[in-house]
């Protein structure tokens, strides 16, 4: 069993900024690969999708528990499977130090600031588990202001430009292929 933890905050306000970009790859991935549709589940506070990909049941969770505290979600449903972070574990979140348009896969890394994987990192006391790291840095003056003057808090909660929704377009199909290939080499 794998489990796939997209990163991001709840409520419709939040639903297209650059931080739930991780909420917008794991809908997609769900739905490409017929899962079942997202379930509250209030036990573990988060929305949870289930299917199979190949002989592998894949467990995907949304934290509902606002992007700082995504750790707690993680660990109550890996404690509940008995999953292993370093074998049973991807986590996919936005990152502004990767190209918009890009994905990177990593492992073991530290979160580089990023507090939802921070929050996993300190819940499961481990950095070593599969990272998807979604680019979100851009040339777009207003983004490249607030990043140069440290306001990524802020940059984070903006919304996508036209342009920018443009370029992710195909991103998803890159990060559905990244996952696919992730999970083959864990079977």
């Amino acid at each position: 069993m794998q489990l796939i933890v997209g990163l991001g905050n709840p409520g419709k306000e939040y639903e297209y900024t650059r931080h739930n970009i991780g909420f917008r790859i794991v809908d997609f991935f769900a739905t490409q690969n017929n899962f079942s549709d997202f379930k509250e589940s209030k036990k573990y506070k988060c929305l949870i999708s289930e299917g199979k990909i190949g002989n592998e049941d894949i467990i995907i969770i949304k934290p509902q528990t606002f992007m700082n505290l995504s750790g707690k979600s993680t660990k109550a449903i890996m404690s509940f499977y008995k999953l292993s972070p370093e074998n049973d574990l991807i986590v996919v979140g936005d990152d502004a130090d990767v190209e918009i348009g890009k994905v990177r896969v990593q492992k073991g890394k530290s979160s580089a600031g990023h507090k939802g994987v921070q929050s996993i990192i300190n819940e499961l006391n481990t950095k070593e588990f599969t990272r998807l790291r979604i680019g979100i840095d851009s040339d777009n003056i207003a983004y490249r202001t607030l990043k140069e003057n440290g306001g990524l808090e802020n940059l984070v909660l903006k919304n996508f430009t036209e342009e920018e929704e443009t370029i992710l377009s195909t991103v998803f199909d890159l990060a559905d292929k990244q996952i696919k290939g992730i999970l083959a080499e864990k079977a």
